[in-house]
């Protein structure tokens, strides 16, 4: 290494450092409530992270975005998405950036590695074409840990990932782009619904195990919603007169009944881990509150595959609906999850604390990676 190229990392690691420093300054002050926030998920959490993937699901055109200051931007939504909510509740001034543009100085603040279509599964949503699925999301944040443990060191960037809070919210598309898509997928053939969502809450069990030995220690796992109540699942499969699709609403609540005993036994397992749940389905039915005029169809026109029509107007009276396209819920909806994930207002909607709980906590350090 030449002088130079020394001087200019010993001049990085010492910026670094001062960013540290700023942060638990920051956060000493009440200003930020964890120094960083890792994100893992599929289109509900995705930011931009599809854009540049030969994919159908991505959404950097309008009217995405209509009612985000930055305009589309890849999140799938009007405005705001429930991780963008959470990330300003604990006092960040910027939202977190997609893995796929960030510099390096944004990995101190945490990244959004979720894409849109993707899945517990490797093959999930691949008839939409590529997408980042949960494995290959974890295997980028191992990148990202390395680059940390360069900047800071081994030890100090384990104890600096230790105070960060991640978030992980999967399965839905392990249903509605997978097993119940059997003309492009053989896992409806292959498995009983019972024996599908035990294999997949094996894998993911394997991969939040995963996250922790890369020193995850504060996680929320967001369980599955009402995915049958979802437009696009309205349209493609029929209700036999009720107001969802219950067979995908089994699937999810099944899901569910699942996760929770295995992060049960996340929690016994894995020394100094903190993992909680949120019943995202309990706060999706609670949300009657909100007295939405139309919550069987999105806001904007939407085509084939459930996604806004490029440059097409959508509703004006936005506050009034549930959904934003056939998938995706409204900003409205978006604060109201994020607000009772953040406190739970009822104790159902977090198990076993909320994540306003969870980030007061002050976990031990991990050993090793």
């Amino acid at each position: 290494m030449t002088m130079v190229a020394r001087e200019m990392k010993l001049q990085w690691i010492v910026l670094a450092l001062f960013m540290v420093l700023s942060k638990w300054q920051h956060c000493a002050a009440g200003d930020q409530l964890v120094p960083c926030y890792f994100i893992f998920g599929d289109s509900l959490a995705d930011n931009g992270n599809n854009n540049n993937l030969q994919t159908l699901a991505k959404v950097d055109y309008a009217p995405y975005g209509v009612d985000f200051r930055n305009g589309p931007t890849g999140r799938f939504c009007n405005g705001l998405t429930i991780v963008d909510i959470i990330a300003e509740i604990l006092g960040f001034h910027n939202y977190i950036p997609p893995f796929a543009t960030a510099q390096e100085a944004d990995i101190l603040s945490g990244l959004n590695y979720a894409s849109g279509a993707a899945g517990i599964r490797d093959e999930t949503g691949q008839e939409l074409g590529e997408r980042i699925c949960l494995n290959m999301q974890l295997q980028n944040h191992q990148k990202t840990v390395q680059n940390l443990i360069g900047m800071l060191g081994n030890d100090s960037a384990l104890r600096y990932l230790n105070k960060c809070l991640y978030s992980v919210g999967m399965g839905n598309n392990d249903y509605l782009n997978n097993y119940f898509l059997p003309q492009y997928f053989p896992t409806s053939q292959d498995y009983t619904l019972e024996e599908y969502t035990q294999l997949l809450i094996e894998q993911y069990s394997q991969q939040l195990r995963s996250l922790y030995e890369l020193g995850a220690r504060k996680l929320v796992v967001f369980g599955l919603g009402k995915i049958g109540c979802v437009p696009g699942a309205i349209a493609t499969y029929g209700t036999n007169g009720s107001a969802c699709v219950e067979l995908i609403n089994n699937a999810s609540r099944l899901f569910n009944s699942m996760l929770l005993p295995a992060i049960d036994q996340l929690n016994d397992d894995l020394p100094d881990a903190k993992i909680i749940y949120i019943n995202n389905y309990k706060i999706g039915e609670d949300s009657t509150v909100l007295d939405f005029k139309v919550n069987n169809t999105g806001c904007c026109p939407s085509s084939a595959i459930g996604q806004c029509v490029p440059d097409q107007t959508p509703c004006q009276n936005r506050t009034q609906y549930m959904f934003w396209d056939s998938f995706h819920p409204t900003e409205i909806f978006n604060v109201f999850y994020a607000e009772r994930s953040y406190r739970a207002l009822d104790p159902s909607y977090a198990y076993p604390y909320d994540i306003r709980h969870l980030v007061s906590l002050d976990q031990g350090v991990a050993e090793a990676m």
